[in-house]
C-alpha cells in the first residue's frame, strides 16, 4: 500500500483489527435490536434522526484513487472467495416450489431498505418469512427472555465496564457515548459487546433507531405479519448472545476499545461495509478489511479464528439445519446476515450439500 493512501488511512485505521470489524457485521442482528430495546428501556433520547446525518465516505474509492494496485489485489482476494458475488438467492430442488435467501445487513439505511431487485416481490409472495430470529418483533416478550439471563448483557458481580479499563479508556469510551447522547454512567454495567453497539454504530444510525426505525430483517418480518404472513425464527435472541458470551471477555473489551480508538471514523468503515453490500459483491468485505488494516496492527489471529468459528460457522449450522423444514416445504423467504452466506461453510454452500441448487439472482 503506498504512502499517501496509509497517510490518509492511518490515524484513523492503525488500531483496527480485521476481527473487530467482522463482529460488528456478522454478530450485529441480537446488537442491532438490544441497542432499539434499551434506547426504550434506558429512556436513551440521541438527537432525532433529522438532526444527524451520515458523512461516511467509501474508503474504496481513496483506494482506487490513491493506490490502484491495492484495490486490485482486494478483488483478487475477493474472486477466491466462494460464493462471494450476491447477496439475493433462488433455491430450487425437484418436487418442491422455490424459495429465496436473501442476506441483509442490521441497519436502517434507506438503501439497504431498498432490498436488491425482486427481493422485495419474493417477500411478499412467500409462503413464510424466516429470519434469524422472531424474537425481534415483540420487545416485550424479548425483554422479558433477556431478564432471565441478565449475564448475557450485564456484569452481575458487582464490577462495571470501569473496572476492565483504564482511566484513560474511561475518558475515551464516557466521549464516545455522550457524542451519541449517552451517559456512561447509565450503561456502564453493561456487557462490552452491548456497548461496542453504542459506540461501532455511526450518531446517525442510532438517531434513525431511537426514532422507532426498523433495521433490515425486521422491517421485512414487520410486513409479513402485515400480510397476515407467518415469520419464524431460526435462532432465539439468548442463543446469539450465548455465542457472543463464549469468547473470551477480553476479546470484546479489545474490540471495544479499538473501536473507540476509530472515533467518527466508523461511520467511513460502515459506509464502506454498506456499499459492498449493495454492490452484491459481498466476498469483498473481509479483503477489504485486510487491505485497509496496515500491516503492522495488533492483530490475534486465534482470537479471530475463535470468533469466526462460533460466531459466523457454528451459527451457519444451525441457520441451514432449521432453513431445511422450510424449505422442504418450498415457497420460504429466508433472510439473515450477508456474511453468513459466502464461503465454503456458509450457508449458500451448505444448503446445496443439503441437495438444493442455489442460483444468485442479479447482482
Amino acid at each position: 500500500m503506498n504512502a499517501p493512501l496509509l497517510q490518509n488511512l492511518r490515524p484513523y485505521l492503525s488500531r483496527l483489527s480485521l476481527a473487530d470489524a467482522a463482529l460488528w457485521l456478522a454478530g450485529a442482528l441480537p446488537l442491532a435490536f438490544l441497542l432499539s430495546l434499551m434506547l426504550v428501556l434506558f429512556s436513551l433520547s440521541p438527537a432525532k434522526a433529522d438532526d444527524v446525518k451520515c458523512t461516511g465516505e467509501n474508503l474504496l474509492v481513496a483506494m482506487q484513487r490513491d493506490d490502484p494496485a491495492a484495490l486490485d489485489k482486494v478483488r483478487a482476494e475477493a474472486a477466491k472467495t466462494p460464493n462471494g458475488k450476491g447477496i439475493f438467492w433462488k433455491i430450487e430442488k425437484e418436487g418442491v416450489k422455490p424459495s429465496w435467501l436473501l442476506g441483509t445487513m442490521h441497519v436502517t439505511d434507506p438503501r439497504v431498505l431498498t432490498m436488491p431487485e425482486g427481493a422485495r416481490e419474493a417477500a411478499a409472495e412467500a409462503d413464510i418469512i424466516v429470519i434469524e430470529s422472531d424474537e425481534i418483533l415483540d420487545e416485550k416478550k424479548a425483554g422479558a427472555a433477556l431478564l432471565m439471563h441478565p449475564e448475557l448483557t450485564m456484569f452481575t458481580d458487582g464490577k462495571t465496564v470501569k473496572d476492565h479499563l483504564t482511566p484513560e479508556q474511561v475518558t475515551e469510551l464516557d466521549e464516545g457515548l455522550k457524542q451519541r447522547g449517552l451517559s456512561l454512567a447509565t450503561v456502564a454495567r453493561m456487557k462490552p459487546w452491548i456497548l461496542a453497539s453504542f459506540v461501532a454504530l455511526p450518531a446517525c444510525e442510532i438517531s434513525r433507531k431511537a426514532a422507532g426505525a426498523s433495521f433490515l430483517d425486521k422491517q421485512i418480518a414487520e410486513d409479513a405479519i402485515k400480510a397476515g404472513k407467518p415469520v419464524a425464527g431460526l435462532e432465539t435472541l439468548v442463543e446469539q448472545l450465548k455465542a457472543m458470551a463464549d469468547l473470551p471477555v477480553d476479546f470484546h473489551f479489545r474490540a471495544l476499545i479499538e473501536t473507540m480508538a476509530l472515533g467518527d471514523k466508523m461511520e467511513d468503515v460502515i459506509e464502506t461495509m454498506t456499499e459492498i453490500y449493495l454492490s452484491g459483491e459481498i466476498g469483498m468485505t473481509m479483503p477489504m478489511l485486510e487491505a485497509v488494516t496496515p500491516s503492522g496492527a495488533d492483530k490475534d489471529d486465534s482470537a479471530y479464528a475463535a470468533f469466526e468459528r462460533r460466531i459466523v460457522q457454528d451459527r451457519n449450522v444451525v441457520m441451514a439445519e432449521g432453513s431445511l423444514p422450510h424449505l422442504e416445504k418450498g415457497n420460504a423467504f429466508i433472510a439473515v446476515g450477508a456474511l453468513h452466506l459466502p464461503g465454503a461453510e456458509g450457508l449458500v454452500e451448505l444448503l446445496r450439500k443439503d441437495g438444493y441448487t442455489l442460483t444468485a439472482v442479479g447482482g
